[in-house]
């Protein structure tokens, strides 16, 4: 099969404009939210290649704040739903409220609940019981939310970002593999470097925080994510991708010895799409005009981290998904 086509002359010039767009998305962010550039970057290759994020994080590290500003900086609606063990499923997807028309009959109208929004963060998610979160899925996986036999569509551009606390886990319902697969990235937000947290501590303590000019609208997103999938890819990146996959699979011939005690379960189909799909989006917000290796290589770990599962033998020694995902990549591209 011969590589991907060129792009078009109005290709290019829209990636420019997208490069162009991201540098300025970033300046603005940066005015109120320290340090994260791979946390911004990874959540901008979410967005525009429709993935949905899953953000890892213990409290206290701006995860709210950057989720919020994100959505300002695009001009879009934002809505936050705190998951908690009482949520209901109709808690964010709506409900049917009898209502009097004014002329004393009365119907039941739909009341839309906090998914309808552009950017929606599900924070804690793993804090609501399992019937709440497959509504929840449901909204990511088909976009739209059923209610009482009717189906309602969500309106473009749809992006969920969930968080989840690594460090309290009593009275958590974890979400099961077959959900964490929806999620394109699992996103490690980190400490802040000791530089960094001077500077929180400098411009969070002071006066109000200056508001955000937006960067792109709704329409100009679901533009660029169309762009997105227009990007040419080599075949040797499509290679590299499936070839990295099968390789987490320790039932698969293709995995490396060492693995097979350390992996139980590696990951599927989907992980290869959401490869392709990130490093395309990187090489745009970039401004290239082609998919590198370096684009997939970039987006691997958030990619593969939550979807393999490790053994009691991994898990006793230490051993992360990190380091298993950066040996495999080692062994592949040297």
């Amino acid at each position: 099969m011969p590589d991907s086509p060129a792009l078009q002359e109005d290709d290019v010039a829209a990636i420019d404009h997208l490069r162009k767009a991201y540098a300025d998305l970033r300046t603005e962010l940066a005015q109120v939210i320290v340090g994260q550039e791979a946390v911004v970057e990874q959540l901008a290759i979410c967005l525009f290649a429709r993935g949905h994020a899953l953000l890892m994080g213990v409290p206290g590290l701006a995860k709210t704040l950057l989720v919020s500003r994100l959505a300002e900086t695009l001009s879009l609606s934002f809505s936050r739903i705190q998951f908690t063990p009482d949520l209901m499923p109709m808690d964010i997807t709506g409900t049917e409220i009898l209502q009097d028309d004014g002329s004393g009959r009365r119907n039941f109208e739909f009341a839309k609940g906090p998914v309808f929004a552009n950017i929606v963060l599900a924070d804690e998610i793993n804090r609501a019981p399992s019937k709440t979160q497959a509504a929840m899925l449901e909204a990511m996986q088909e976009h739209r939310v059923t209610v009482a036999g009717h189906s309602f569509d969500l309106h473009p551009p749809f992006f969920v970002l969930a968080t989840q606390n690594p460090i309290e886990q009593e009275g958590t319902y974890p979400l099961p593999e077959a959900q964490l697969d929806r999620f394109m990235f699992m996103v490690g937000v980190d400490y802040p470097s000791r530089e960094e947290e001077i500077a929180i501590a400098r411009t969070t303590t002071g006066e109000t925080p200056p508001r955000l000019k937006p960067v792109l609208d709704g329409e100009e997103v679901i533009r660029f994510q169309k762009l997105v999938r227009r990007v040419p890819v080599p075949d040797h990146i499509y290679e590299l991708a499936v070839d990295l996959v099968r390789r987490t699979r320790p039932e698969e011939g293709e995995a490396p010895g060492w693995l097979k005690p350390l992996i139980g379960w590696g990951a599927g189909p989907r992980a290869v799409q959401y490869l392709i799909l990130g490093a395309r989006a990187r090489a745009a917000l970039h401004g290239s005009y082609m998919v590198r290796q370096e684009d997939l290589v970039a987006v691997a770990a958030p990619v593969l981290r939550h979807r393999l599962i490790k053994t009691f033998t991994a898990q006793s020694e230490g051993v992360t998904a990190r380091s298993v995902i950066a040996r495999l990549i080692e062994e592949l591209t040297t």
